[in-house]
């Protein structure tokens, strides 16, 4: 009835998550990966209904419409601060995101690039990070760092603050602890669904998840990390406004306030190439009238200045000669 890659929602928990089958063991329990948010969970078959032609359950679908509302709305109040004003560059964070699954890294990095955010994403397991940490930094050389994958906390836990009752946050703070040894003004998020908040944080990442235990968004890093990336590096970023456009706010999310990582600068130079096409454009001097010959003849054969030639010249005749 069931198969790898099937699309389900559990019957017990009010159908509330989609979820894709990822393995079926042979006790008839299936292991299951959410779709928007980052849970990974077992179910019996029993409880599992084919959610056939869904993309994503009816909260979710409001979610990613939100979603979208979000995205063009950055895009649009970007492109309304540059009108009337005179073309600049700027350079934003680049930012390294480390994900233990690679469906939600490729999901992230759409939504990366459509914000126009520099980014590199690696899939790397989450008991992994913290050994490749140090040298994917080395590699990149990042100003904003994203850890994330899964994790969950035990059904029965006795102690909030017991990093044993966590599936990986053990790995995200070592790896948190490991990245602010080498960079000290490193930005860092850490942490996915029901992750140990405290422990992250004091590990020293200056974003975490997840205060109220809940789970969180696939997106709500991408959200943080465009907030800190075009923040101005001369401006506080409250904590307030960097998690403005999240989907799970305070609840999933928390951290300090910090400074941007956006520099801007000018002026924006014309493109030499074109411009070089009109100087090199091939005359045709049967159609030119004798003022314009006149003029072409009037044109100086090098773009050397008097000062340039007559030092290239020294240099050619070894100085033996004045000029």
């Amino acid at each position: 009835m069931f198969g790898v890659g099937d699309y389900v929602v559990r019957k017990s928990y009010n159908k509330d998550i989609l979820f894709r089958i990822t393995y079926l063991a042979p006790n008839q329990i299936a292991k299951l990966r959410g779709i928007s948010y980052r849970i990974e969970a077992d179910a019996p078959l029993a409880d599992l209904e084919l959610a056939d032609g869904m993309r994503f359950t009816n909260e979710e679908n409001n979610i990613m419409e939100k979603v979208q509302q979000v995205v063009a709305r950055i895009i649009e109040e970007r492109q309304s601060l540059k009108k009337g004003k005179n073309p600049r560059f700027e350079k934003t964070g680049t930012v390294l995101h480390i994900d233990g699954d690679a469906f939600y890294l490729n999901l992230c990095l759409k939504y990366y690039h459509s914000l126009d955010i520099p980014v590199i994403g690696e899939h790397v397991h989450e008991a992994e990070q913290p050994k490749k940490i140090r040298y994917l930094l080395e590699k990149y050389s990042p100003d904003i760092l994203v850890l994330t994958g899964h994790d969950s906390l035990n059904k029965h836990c006795k102690n909030l603050l017991d990093v044993n009752e966590y599936r990986n946050s053990s790995y995200f703070i070592e790896s948190v602890k490991r990245a602010r040894a080498y960079r000290g003004d490193l930005v860092i998020f850490a942490g996915a669904c029901q992750s140990f908040f405290e422990g992250i944080l004091a590990a020293g990442a200056d974003f975490a998840a997840s205060p109220n235990r809940v789970l969180i968004h696939a997106l709500d890093p991408v959200f943080i990390v465009e907030k800190v990336a075009h923040c101005p590096f001369y401006k506080v970023l409250p904590i307030e406004e960097a998690l403005e456009n999240t989907i799970t706010k305070f609840n999933g999310l928390g951290g300090y306030e910090i400074v941007g990582k956006c520099r801007k600068g000018g002026p924006v130079v014309e493109n030499s190439s074109q411009k070089g096409i009109v100087e090199d454009k091939k005359l045709n001097i049967e159609e030119l009238t004798e003022e314009e010959i006149e003029k072409e003849l009037k044109k100086p054969l090098f773009k050397d200045t008097k000062q340039d030639f007559e030092k290239r010249l020294q240099q050619y005749i070894g100085n033996t000669m004045p000029i």
